[in-house]
């Protein structure tokens, strides 16, 4: 009896390979423009994000151009580049945001009945200079990390420090920078900036259940926003 081998390549560059070969074939796209992305899910049995992700994966191959508020369509002048992989592009931006609920929320709940107050203090003037570059407009991209390794130090412990460093620094990878330009935007930041605010307060509070929640909440929320908004 033969054991078909499982597959090993993350989804979103499955459903890329299966996008690859429908782009080929007649009539799948008139006038150059794809199937919206819920057209396509339903077609391919698979969530809208994870499309999404494989629809930007195509587009860094310089398949596909998505142009926002309009579709995405094949592109004039294809490139001749092999289709990328998970090394290339990165980790499934979902994914990660799932990982950092688990792993980020459990050590919310495990600091906030023992936070010192000079850590929360300096984690609130990390907060404060979040919400003055989100007021005048900028990406607060290193005060947003800060905040985040900020709660994971509170823990003392320097695996956890480098594996919550290590995933938010997964959003520079390609497949993650490009989707983000895409879709995220003042709204997304200014919505962080509350959910945020809402972990620091529980932190504060020294309550272990509502820190895990905000928590929880905010990568749920981040996940989603990124994934059903478009910018523009």
């Amino acid at each position: 009896m033969s054991v078909k081998p499982a597959e090993t390549r993350r989804l979103y560059l499955q459903i890329a390979d299966k996008l690859r070969g429908m782009i080929g074939q007649r009539d799948f796209a008139p006038n150059g423009r794809l199937p919206s992305e819920r057209e396509l899910a339903q077609t391919l049995g698979v969530s809208r994000p994870s499309v999404r992700e494989a629809l930007v994966a195509l587009e860094l191959e310089g398949r596909v151009e998505i142009r926002m508020g309009s579709g995405v369509y094949i592109s004039a002048t294809p490139t001749a580049r092999p289709p990328s992989t998970e090394a290339e592009l990165g980790e499934s931006p979902i994914e990660i945001m799932n990982a950092r609920s688990v792993i980020e929320g459990a050590i919310a709940a495990s600091v906030a009945p023992f936070a010192k107050p000079k850590a929360l203090k300096a984690l609130r003037a990390v907060y404060e200079t979040m919400a003055l570059e989100v007021e005048s407009g900028q990406i607060p991209m290193s005060a947003d990390r800060a905040f985040h390794v900020g709660i994971a130090q509170m823990s003392g412990n320097d695996v956890l420090v480098r594996t919550v460093g290590a995933l938010y620094d997964e959003r520079h990878s390609p497949l993650s920078s490009t989707l983000r330009g895409h879709f995220e935007g003042e709204e997304t930041w200014a919505a962080a900036l509350t959910e945020h605010r809402d972990i620091l307060e529980a932190l504060e509070a020294r309550d272990a259940v509502q820190a895990q929640a905000a928590m929880q909440r905010h990568m749920r929320n981040s996940a989603a926003r990124l994934m059903t908004r478009r910018k523009g």
